[in-house]
């Protein structure tokens, strides 16, 4: 019988770990020095190799050759989702007094420890206590916080994390090419980002889909036999909801349907997304994704969390445009007709660059191009015009730089525009936007992000120095 990948390439020794060198180098250390510790605590999520390390170590420190099914009777291991009375602890108390057969120590390696009862654990407390010289415990849990400050406290702990994306992709190159996988980068990337930083499951997801062709695999095959959306698509979506264009985002949400990809999918893509990139504009997006998976008909909850604003989105009134993929010109670059978000209602000409058109009947474009690239500089000012009309200016050519700048309170005065916000959040993001609004400026414009304004009155200000954000509130009589 075939050997699943993710055992065959499980670790043997402390140095082929990979990923945890903050670990395996402090255990090292502790084992050439011969400082064992009565009790091992491995913290992390599942498939960091919290198991493996723990069966290495316990080998490590009686001398025995790890061999991935070799038992040892110095060496025992307990799950503890299956042994969690006190009475599985109370025999393993009396058994620890045993002095072991071959080692020097008798090692119990206990498994997702979190998982034993409050009078297990408190057992279990009482052998840590007072452990016998000849006894060592390595536990391993998922959920820390569910582990008693008593336990923890005695023992040593190591926390694990995920790998990240560079180190499972070359990880899984290395496995593809001894096990002769032919298959692309952007494929192993897929594997990569699905696996979540756990070996386990990017290996064992490796071994399933390598025999899905029998020529190089790549992306488009693992998406197809995953049911897994494209990261452009799910991107369109989220652009579309941004600009709140539902015409187009329900488009692009079909889309994904008539592709067989599950919605349950789809939300944790979109989710995925918006953590990479936090916009103000998907918070109320992301605010209702988490209800859907589990939901009796998650198509439709979706549906509804992506077109029916029922949390307040601060994107603007839908556009009627359509969603065909923009065309390149000659040159091989996109049309850099800036579109304009136009509101329901709207149906007088406007004019875009020089051209009138109509809002209602925006170009193709409108669905894909992205604001920020195609702002018209000859539109550069030469006076200073008042705040409203920029952030109008602003509003029609990037609807989610105007939200962050709506939601802010703002002054123009002479070559100096300031803006206000108490959220860190935001200042950051107007911030990362200053080069753009400042090419609705004047030039020479100074752009200062605030957390307050200044007040009028002296003695506030001297409060805010000393004690941060100060503010004066309005007491009404009842």
């Amino acid at each position: 019988m075939r050997k699943a990948l993710y055992r065959k390439y499980r670790s043997r020794s402390l140095s082929e770990i990979i990923g945890q060198q903050h670990i395996t180098d402090a255990l090292a250390s502790s084992l050439q020095s011969g400082k064992i510790s009565h009790a091992y605590l491995f913290i992390g999520p599942r498939g960091t190799g919290k198991t493996s390390v723990a069966r290495i170590l316990a080998h490590e420190i009686n001398g025995f050759p790890y061999e991935l099914e070799a038992e040892h009777l110095d060496i025992i291991e307990i799950d503890a989702a299956s042994n969690t009375g006190v009475d599985n602890i109370r025999s393993l108390r009396e058994m620890a007094t045993v002095a072991p057969t071959k080692g020097k120590y008798k090692i119990y390696i206990i498994d997702e420890v979190h998982m034993l009862s409050r009078s297990a654990f408190n057992a279990l407390l009482k052998t840590l206590e007072e452990p016998p010289a000849h006894v060592v415990f390595i536990m391993a849990t998922t959920d820390a916080h569910k582990v008693p400050i008593t336990i923890t406290s005695r023992s040593q702990s190591f926390s694990f994390k995920l790998a990240d994306q560079a180190t499972m992709t070359a990880h899984l190159a290395n496995i593809a090419k001894s096990e002769g996988i032919n298959i692309t980068e952007d494929a192993l990337q897929i594997i990569a980002k699905r696996g979540g930083g756990s070996f386990r499951d990017s290996i064992s997801l490796l071994d399933q889909i390598s025999t899905i062709s029998a020529d190089q695999i790549t992306s488009e095959h693992l998406n197809a036999a995953l049911g897994l959306p494209s990261d452009e698509l799910i991107s369109d979506l989220l652009a579309q909801y941004s600009l709140g264009d539902l015409t187009c985002a329900r488009q692009k949400l079909q889309s994904l349907l008539d592709q067989g990809v599950r919605p349950e999918t789809i939300v944790e893509e979109l989710i995925a997304h918006i953590i990479a990139d936090p916009k103000p504009e998907l918070l109320p997006l992301l605010n209702k994704l988490p209800d859907i998976p589990g939901s009796t008909y998650p198509e439709v909850k979706l549906t509804l969390a992506i077109l029916n604003p029922s949390v307040k989105n601060t994107a603007s009134t839908p556009t009627m445009s359509s969603c065909t993929p923009p065309q390149e010109d000659d040159a091989g670059s996109k049309p850099t007709t800036p579109p304009v978000p136009a509101r329901a209602e709207a149906v007088s000409p406007t004019t875009l660059g020089g051209h009138p058109q109509s809002r209602r009947g925006l170009s193709d474009e409108a669905c894909n191009d992205r604001p920020e690239e195609r702002a018209d500089k000859s539109s550069r000012l030469t006076a200073t015009p008042p705040w409203e009309k920029i952030l109008d200016q602003i509003r029609q050519d990037s609807t989610p730089t105007y939200s962050l700048l709506a939601q802010s309170n703002a002054e123009l005065s002479g070559n100096t525009l300031k803006i206000y916000h108490k959220a860190k959040m935001v200042r950051d993001k107007i911030d990362k936007k200053r080069a753009y609004i400042a090419q609705f400026l004047p030039e020479d414009t100074t752009i200062e992000i605030l957390a307050t304004k200044p007040s009028s009155d002296p003695l506030i200000n001297d409060l805010s120095s000393i004690f941060g954000q100060v503010e004066e509130v309005e007491l009404k009589d009842e």
